[in-house]
């Protein structure tokens, strides 16, 4: 299956790096708002300018491009500045979630080779407790100062200060093959399909990998993401996130829209804000979506200008999607993606949203669903792996060649079990690895999951897979009641009316929370291991 082709969004894409994405956006629209937050607002032409100053900084500090400058993806105006200003320099951003505790940002790190680390004050103590590990790391970066940090950063320059410190680097040319006052990175000799920047995997199942993606991939999917989402230079994105996802960045700046950051977590006063700002696309996480569907203040809320409500991350709930959507009165969708896909492949259609689906391909984009044993291809609403491709698709791991993850014909297997529909629109079910079998049938925790969630006395839930003599596997759910009067035998009976006889729950375990990461993802295999582990010290039959 495949989207619309490539001469659809042709006119969007920038040019051959990912910088030009700013540059165009600046010549075109300078004194429009690029960024706004609660602190600043900023032009695109001062953000041009000053992805420029911080890349003279950036080359005067290391001597030279080619090298990999980590990057910190804080809810902020440094990040577009810095992210622009390295690629502007001919140098590798790897993009750092910032809430990484000390094992996970070492890894990272490590694997990257990163030479510089630009972080905020919060994450300067997590990285000092491991920098002894980090041998190719040189300098460290500051996003800003704090009036009570610790006299050891005193002597480490923010990205202002090195922006502003830094020698006058004249712009390089638009246009291609012409060399910017003798300088060959900055000019467009830099070919569209170099790393631009190194993006991580989630590490869900296994530790994180870091994924090469180049500058035709970013500038490709920038536009794919703007056509898709119906973005325009009077477009406002607003972003409700705890992090900054490189995706808002350049679709903002491809149609030279407002990018309006929000650092709040309150989902309430997030949408006053997204009100005051006139915002028309509202960015969130499927969590903070669920809770300002459940939160009493929202028949108060209003936000007329809002055209669509967009989740990502992980998978949101029908039901809050539709109680939200009814009451603003616009769609409430989810994509598909990965790291690997930089990051989107299927993204939901404004004008006809599908319930429950993630959409349908971007424009150049192909997919299919195989058979998860023979890999043989699949027909529609048969559930197998799915497989993309496409000019997104990543240039390969670092470490390993790319043909060791996309066959000969140039698919890349995403580890996800899904089905298409007659229309095309995709539905994800569950990951593989997540996946299990009983009596010979394929089990989706997440739609047991889905059933539970029905349930008056759940507030939260994640079902596992527990081996059985005869079965195989058998479903078991860990549940955060909402109330005290839930018991384990009334939401047993409750899913196994529901649901197939092999998708039946044999035990149920009350707990306090389930353990999420910052954008909502459970580790199903952590979490079943140790409740595997609690009932054998039960005594209790798995």
């Amino acid at each position: 299956m495949a989207g619309p082709p490539l001469d659809t969004i042709a006119h969007l894409i920038a040019g051959p790096r990912v910088d030009h994405i700013l540059r165009r956006a600046a010549e075109r629209r300078p004194t429009s708002t690029a960024l706004r937050s609660p602190a600043v607002e900023i032009s695109y032409a001062e953000l041009d300018a000053g992805a420029d100053a911080f890349s003279a900084g950036l080359r005067a500090l290391i001597g030279g491009a080619g090298e990999v400058v980590a990057l910190a993806m804080v809810l902020d105006p440094v990040f577009p500045q810095a992210f622009f200003g390295i690629a502007r320099s001919g140098n590798v951003s790897a993009l750092v979630n910032p809430l990484l505790p000390p094992e996970r940002l070492a890894h990272v790190l490590r694997i990257s080779g990163a030479r510089v680390a630009i972080v905020s004050p919060a994450m300067l103590p997590v990285l000092t407790a491991v920098r002894d590990r980090l041998g190719d790391l040189e300098h460290i970066v500051l996003t800003h100062r704090e009036p009570d940090m610790a006299a050891d950063a005193a002597e480490l320059p923010t990205v202002a200060e090195l922006s502003a410190g830094a020698p006058t680097n004249p712009r390089p040319s638009e246009a291609d093959g012409d060399e910017a006052d003798g300088d060959e990175v900055d000019g467009d000799e830099v070919d569209g399909d170099e790393v631009a920047c190194l993006q991580f995997t989630s590490g869900t199942t296994g530790a994180a990998k870091a994924v090469r993606l180049t500058h035709r991939n970013l500038t490709v999917n920038a536009a794919q993401t703007a056509y898709m989402h119906q973005v325009d230079e009077n477009s406002v994105l607003f972003n409700h996130l705890p992090t900054l996802h490189l995706m808002h960045v350049t679709v903002a700046a491809t149609v030279g829209a407002t990018h309006v950051l929000w650092p709040g977590a309150d989902v309430a006063e997030a949408v006053t804000g997204a009100d005051v700002a006139r915002a028309t696309h509202y960015y969130s996480l499927p969590m903070r979506l669920a809770k300002l569907a459940a939160d009493p203040r929202l028949g108060e809320l209003e936000a007329p200008a809002l055209r669509a409500i967009l989740s990502g991350g992980s998978a949101l709930a029908p039901s809050a999607a539709g109680v939200l959507s009814q009451h603003f009165g616009v769609p409430v969708v989810q994509g598909y993606g990965l790291a690997e896909t930089s990051p989107a492949t299927h993204l939901s259609d404004l004008d006809r949203p599908r319930p429950g689906s993630c959409g349908v391909l971007v424009p150049a984009a192909e997919s299919r669903i195989v058979h998860v044993e023979t890999r043989t291809t699949l027909p529609v609403d048969e559930w197998g792996e799915i497989q993309v491709r496409g000019p997104q698709l990543m240039l390969g791991y670092l470490g390993r060649d790319l043909s060791h993850d996309v066959d000969a014909d140039g698919w890349f297997s995403t580890g996800d079990i899904g089905y298409t529909d007659p229309t095309g629109h995709l539905f994800v079910v569950d990951r593989i690895k997540d996946v299990f079998k009983c009596d010979n049938w394929l089990v989706s925790p997440t739609e047991i999951e889905r059933v539970l969630l029905r349930h008056r006395g759940v507030a939260d839930c994640v079902v596992v897979d527990a081996p059985h003599e005869l079965s195989g596997a058998v479903a078991h759910a860990l549940v955060v009641p909402a109330d005290t009067s839930c018991t384990p035998q009334e939401l047993i009976d409750f899913v196994n009316a529901e649901v197939a006889a092999f998708e039946r729950l044999h035990h149920v375990a009350l707990v306090e929370s389930i353990p999420r990461s910052a954008t909502g993802k459970v580790q199903r295999r952590e979490l079943r291991d140790r409740h595997l582990r609690d009932l054998q010290s039960s005594d209790l039959d798995v």
